[in-house]
């Protein structure tokens, strides 16, 4: 019989909760009734729009703050009483190819901070969000959670050692961790500024009268899911208690070329016009197709949303900030 927990009245943090996973992930946990929502975030990459929503809420606070302050965390913990910890926070992908050491640095220190803070009994439960880009590309499709871990990325390298590091806690002192892997999301409040992904740059793109680009062939797949599927699916490893020291993927499992991907959104959008081919990006996976099959056993985790019926929303909020005279873009 599968035992579950409940998030109501509990205490929770998100890390990185103003950013586009983890401000999907705060309105999912929201709904689970917990006594207070606690979003920690730099807003280096993360929005104040992503959580102004959230702010009239009396059981929210909204904290600027480095998640891999250990002092700085600590005392906010303290402070709020801090049940269960959802890590949403990283310094993201393309930023590593600029960026390198910083990437690998902070998003290793963040999860020993919350790690270590775990071990000393600031909170109870860690829920540690992984990145596909750990299994690097596939050596076969669809990719399990036994799937060889060759990260190309040095963001890629940084999210794997994260996640073995939450793993070797659990082993090793017993603590209460889960690790997450989504798949490549999509949806409102995606990033459309620096280190942006294909969705949101392509629909700008567009939508400012600019020609869409695809780096390399367009022949690469990745495995597109939409993100309020994904947040529900982070929500659900910490109610159920059997995904304690595992690592579950969260997809769609369905890969789609990144021409395909490019051109669906151009035809939505009622653009003809040309297209832009580009040199390849360092770092890119070739071919990404999640298995779900762990996830859907273990948390009866099921993606709700269609692809076309996903992208069709997508665009109509980027319709809304990009049109409304008084957004903060």
């Amino acid at each position: 019989m599968t035992e579950t927990r409940s998030l109501t009245g509990k205490v929770i943090a998100v890390t990185g909760g103003a950013g586009f996973i983890g401000s999907h992930l705060c309105d999912s946990l929201i709904e689970r009734q917990p006594s207070r929502l606690v979003i920690v975030d730099d807003f280096s990459l993360g929005k104040e729009r992503n959580v102004e929503h959230l702010r009239h809420s009396r059981i929210v606070e909204v904290c600027r703050l480095d998640a891999s302050d250990y002092e700085a965390m600590h005392r906010l913990f303290e402070r709020e009483r801090v049940d269960v910890t959802f890590n949403m926070a990283i310094v993201p992908l393309p930023a590593s190819l600029v960026r390198p050491k910083d990437c690998i640095d902070k998003n290793i220190l963040v999860t020993s901070t919350l790690c270590e803070m775990l071990r000393m009994g600031s909170y109870e439960t860690l829920i540690h969000c992984s990145s596909s880009e750990a299994y690097g590309s596939a050596l076969y499709v669809p990719m399990d959670e036994d799937h060889p871990t060759r990260p190309i990325t040095p963001y890629a390298a940084s999210k794997v050692a994260s996640d073995y590091i939450a793993l070797s806690y659990h082993t090793t002192f017993g603590l209460d961790i889960a690790v997450a892997r989504p798949f490549n999301s999509y949806g409102p409040r995606q990033n459309d500024e620096t280190y942006a992904a294909v969705v949101p740059i392509t629909i700008k793109r567009i939508m400012m009268g600019e020609q869409p680009i695809i780096y390399g062939d367009g022949l690469q797949t990745r495995d597109y899911t939409y993100v309020e599927d994904i947040a529900a699916g982070i929500s659900r490893l910490y109610e159920i208690t059997s995904a304690r020291g595992k690592i579950l993927n969260l997809a769609s499992g369905r890969e789609i070329t990144i021409k395909a991907l490019v051109e669906t959104i151009a035809n939505l959008l009622g653009y003809s016009g040309h297209i832009v081919y580009e040199k390849p990006r360092p770092g890119d996976v070739r071919r990404h197709r999640g298995d779900i099959s762990l996830a859907r056993e273990t948390i009866g985790y099921s993606p709700k949303t269609d692809y076309i019926t996903g992208l069709k929303s997508t665009i109509e909020w980027y319709k809304s900030i990009y049109y409304s005279s008084d957004s903060d873009r």
